[in-house]
């Protein structure tokens, strides 16, 4: 079983591609997008194996020195090699085993999230829109954060440098620390064991393979939010580490109400007053509409209260080309009586129809 046949690469291939070789079969074997496959399960173990052992630089130089028929090395087991038990400590401050290995915990945990892809957090903003915006939509500028990879280290954390002795390990490989009286060795993370550097932290990003970035942003805003909505922008969230995807930019909308129309859905609800004699008589009325002004037809003998529904004058849908309706409501108003000749007017109607109004209700 040769590891670089595994992930489809040659035995010059970098740390770069190592990686992306990775992600891209992982994303087609593992066992959360094949469930109950156990042939998926069994190559993506084949797979996980020859990552771990070729993004290790001290692993992969053994690798390549004894080949696939080798001992095998264990990624996550670890000896007691370097611990100095000839001196011990009692008392309260006597380190215990938690102690010890802390630190070699720690340090392989760290070393498998710098190398390990992650993707990256999702990014949330909030935009305010006023209602006749939010119904016609088009473009908005944005000012967003996020953390982006470096440019200087490409995101990997570390620059290439000439070969020299680890200054941190003097070529050692390892570093003593002491609790106590007990002594112990771990292996030097910054040769990460070798004794020999030929990187070094990017003097950029501090070797966090990511920075703080601000930048511009247009985004389109489709026609018909509502209140509330959200709009999904892909890849614009924080970059992952290890050479992870971005996350996504989630923005939520607030559409502020307004002073005329009430939306239900796609439908826009609207009243509008009616005189009397355009109740009695009929009438065509302008109301008010998205696109400025819609003409209704209201039939003699209009009730107060009546609906009456514009097709297509309501809402365009945030999800096809379709529109909702405009519901026209009219409530009647009462004439101003400012002179004798109209409140007779109104006597004279009221005596000719004063059966009408009440008849149902005397029936009953």
């Amino acid at each position: 079983m040769d590891f670089y046949v595994i992930l489809g690469l040659e035995r010059a291939a970098t740390l770069g591609d190592i990686k992306r070789a990775y992600r891209r079969l992982a994303r087609r074997f593992h066992p959360d997008i094949n469930p109950g496959d156990r042939t998926a399960a069994a190559q993506f173990r084949q797979i996980a194996e020859a990552y771990e052992t070729l993004i290790d630089p001290d692993r992969r130089r053994r690798y390549d020195t004894v080949g696939p028929a080798g001992p095998a090395v264990e990624a996550d087991t670890f000896g007691f090699e370097g611990f100095d038990f000839s001196a011990s400590v009692s008392g309260p401050s006597a380190p215990t085993f938690g102690d010890l290995f802390a630190d070699v915990l720690q340090q392989r945990e760290q070393r498998r999230a710098d190398t390990e892809p992650l993707r990256g957090a999702d990014l949330h903003q909030t935009i305010d829109l006023s209602f006749e915006d939010a119904m016609r939509g088009g473009q908005r500028q944005l000012t967003i954060t996020r953390h982006e990879q470096c440019r200087t280290c490409r995101g990997t954390g570390y620059l290439q440098m000439e070969e020299s002795r680890c200054l941190q390990c003097h070529g050692a490989g390892v570093v003593k620390s002491a609790r106590g009286h007990m002594v112990f060795s771990k292996p030097c993370s910054l040769c990460r064991g070798t004794g020999r550097q030929a990187e070094t932290r990017c003097h950029t990003c501090g070797g966090q393979q990511t920075g703080m970035r601000t930048e511009p942003l247009t985004v389109t805003v489709p026609g018909g939010l509502a209140d509330g909505a959200r709009i999904r922008v892909p890849g614009m969230g924080h970059a992952g580490r290890g050479l992870g995807e971005h996350g996504d930019l989630y923005i939520t909308v607030r559409v502020e109400p307004h002073s005329l129309f009430r939306r239900e859905g796609d439908d826009l609800h609207l009243i509008v007053p009616l005189a009397v004699h355009e109740a009695a008589l009929g009438a065509k009325i302008e109301v008010p509409s998205l696109e400025g002004h819609a003409r209704l037809r209201v039939p003699p003998g209009t009730q107060s209260g009546q609906r009456f529904r514009l097709r297509e004058r309501g809402v365009p849908s945030a999800l096809d080309n379709r529109r909702g309706d405009l519901v026209v409501e009219v409530r009647l108003v009462l004439p101003r009586l400012l002179d004798e000749r109209s409140k007779e007017l109104l006597r004279e109607f009221g005596r000719i129809n004063a059966d009408d109004v009440r008849r149902d209700l005397v029936k009953g």
